[in-house]
């Protein structure tokens, strides 16, 4: 059994010395949501709540946090932060809040980065309880962490909400295969229309084993950053949806094409060509498809027919890719 850090070969609790150490970057991202009412969402989404500013409120909360996490847990050391970021995402009954923390130094900020998530949330819900007194936080976990000898780790389950399936779900087959789902919709990101394509990927993504993080929701705009924030943990898949049309306002292609160290154009056409079956209008997405790192990043269509079609052409493939992709899988 490894020892724990924190205790002393007589079991009494310690700050570890971590002065033989050697300075490293280290930065570590954790998550976490306020579950809530549509009401609330919509409420924040559209900056109308009885106390004004909510998510710039909580947003300066968790990096005030961070940066005074010594001094809330007893035994952690006291960091010369370089950053801290914390990023807020919707779903229809809850807002997500996630936390970067970066340091250069002996020891890890972890911790820096969970207390940013927990703070920021605790503050939601302060800002949030005259509407929804009965606001639950939940999920506060560690996403992943890199620097030090143990190099980089990224979590590979995400339990539900008691940490157990919920009333009325079945457990899922652990893969050990995460997922994030990310929306492109200025509409649906300023709670003037339904998602209704998140939360079929999620579903779907649930039925084969997946742990899935989202939907996160950015209005076009910000897609970029949205995408770029879903790629960073470093999960197995990331799935988009709406942003690749004509329109001057899609750009969700250009936003993955920039991350993207390699192309898989032959997904890419699958998934057109299948759209194609169904209506002539398929021929104008412009989704891509590839990977980043030892991610795969693919576009589907903005509807929930295209949704439907884009996993459809995914399905037979999915596995057989995701094995090539960590270095398994048959060639021939």
């Amino acid at each position: 059994m490894t020892d724990l850090s924190h205790l002393d070969d007589q079991g009494r609790a310690r700050m570890v010395d971590v002065s033989s150490k050697t300075d490293t970057t280290r930065i570590a991202v954790a998550a976490g949501e306020l579950v809530t009412t549509p009401e609330v969402v919509a409420l924040v989404r559209a900056d109308d709540m009885p106390k004004a500013d909510v998510l710039a409120t909580a947003r300066i909360a968790g990096i005030a946090a961070a940066k005074r996490t010594w001094e809330l847990i007893p035994l952690c050391h006291q960091l010369a932060l370089s950053s801290v970021k914390v990023m807020f995402d919707f779903t229809d009954t809850s807002i997500t809040i996630e936390a970067t923390a970066k340091t250069k130094g002996p020891t890890g900020v972890e911790m820096e980065a969970l207390t940013a998530v927990a703070v920021a949330a605790l503050t939601l819900h302060d800002m949030v309880k005259a509407v929804d007194p009965a606001a639950v936080l939940d999920g506060v976990r560690l996403i992943s962490k890199e620097g030090g000898k143990r190099g980089h780790w990224t979590r590979d389950d995400a339990p539900g909400r008691d940490g157990t399936p919920g009333a009325g779900e079945q457990p899922v087959e652990k893969t050990g295969r995460s997922a994030a789902v990310v929306v492109a919709s200025t509409g649906v990101a300023a709670g003037t229309r339904e998602d209704r394509t998140g939360p079929l990927i999620r579903s779907w993504l649930e039925d084969k084993g997946f742990a899935v993080r989202g939907p996160l929701v950015h209005a076009d705009a910000d897609i970029a950053a949205g995408l770029a924030d879903a790629v960073r943990p470093g999960p197995t898949l990331v799935v988009t949806t709406g942003g690749t049309g004509a329109s001057p306002t899609d750009a969700t292609p250009e936003a993955t094409l920039a991350l993207l160290d390699r192309e898989l154009p032959g997904i890419a056409e699958s998934i057109r060509q299948r759209g194609l079956e169904a209506t002539p209008h398929a021929v104008l997405s412009r989704g891509v498809a590839g990977l980043v790192g030892h991610t795969v990043v693919v576009n589907l269509p903005g509807s929930p027919g295209g949704v439907k079609d884009g996993l459809a052409a995914l399905d037979p493939i999915l596995d057989h890719l995701l094995a090539q992709v960590a270095g398994g899988g048959a060639h021939e």
